[in-house]
């Protein structure tokens, strides 16, 4: 049965990078390479890649990138390099590869990565109730000493500004939206989107079930990446942990 995700992606296509939340790669990956500590070389897996922004901004840095989404639509889109103008060394996808896969199932060896993100809600927080398998997932793929980033909605950020037009699950922790989405061609078509938002505690929590060390968890603004204390003004957390090597136990800051 299709993810609920999947016709919203059809739909979209390449009209997605026209959104205001995906002009800042270039600002989110120079944050990011700063704070895996990664380099050239380095393998790294996208989780929930989108049309692939974010990994052909790493690949161009010379990071050795796969991307996984489990929309074929975006996977198509990447591959064709849909998304290598949106950051640092914008025409090249040296190193960017793409595949179609579910985020709760990597199809990955263990200890394959020397690093895993998910963002802007791509593989994680889409997936109501199974978020922790997602993180479960990441975890057993990335290698040890291996860092890990996801960004998630705030919970705290999603009531204190929720719209009229959106309904917050308290019990569940999922903001449902109806949102128009346009297309290439900018027609317009409703559909409901279900995000989950989480507090630093459950996804400290949630680290602390996959063996991960929490190394932070900072408060964010897409295309603004910064190394802000959890607070009530921005509407994303960024977790970062690192896989303990072996005989090491993970534990939380």
């Amino acid at each position: 049965m299709p993810h609920w995700f999947e016709p919203v992606a059809d739909h979209a296509g390449a009209a997605y990078l026209r959104y205001s939340f995906t002009k800042g790669t270039e600002q989110e990956v120079g944050f990011l390479v700063d704070e895996l500590k990664l380099g050239s070389g380095d393998r790294l897996l996208d989780v929930g890649c989108g049309p692939g922004r974010h990994a052909h901004a790493f690949a161009s840095l010379g990071i050795d990138v796969v991307g996984i989404d489990i929309s074929a639509r975006f996977v198509e889109l990447a591959a064709a390099g849909a998304g290598a103008g949106a950051g640092p060394g914008s025409g090249s996808r040296r190193g960017a590869r793409f595949t179609r896969g579910d985020a709760r199932a990597l199809p990955f060896a263990a200890n394959s990565f020397d690093a895993v993100v998910s963002l802007c809600q791509g593989g994680f927080g889409l997936v109501a109730g199974e978020d922790g398998t997602v993180i479960a997932e990441m975890a057993r793929v990335l290698k040890p000493d291996g860092r890990l980033v996801a960004s998630a909605s705030s919970s705290y950020f999603a009531v204190r500004f929720l719209v009229d037009s959106d309904t917050f699950d308290a019990g569940a922790g999922v903001n449902h939206e109806i949102a128009a989405v346009k297309n290439e061609a900018g027609e317009d078509a409703q559909f409901d989107l279900w995000t989950s938002c989480f507090t630093p505690r459950e996804l400290r929590l949630m680290a602390d079930r996959a063996g991960l060390t929490v190394d932070a968890i900072w408060s964010v603004t897409p295309g603004a990446y910064a190394r802000n204390e959890p607070d009530l003004e921005h509407p994303e957390w960024l977790l970062v942990a690192t896989k303990p090597a072996a005989g090491q136990a993970g534990a939380s800051r």
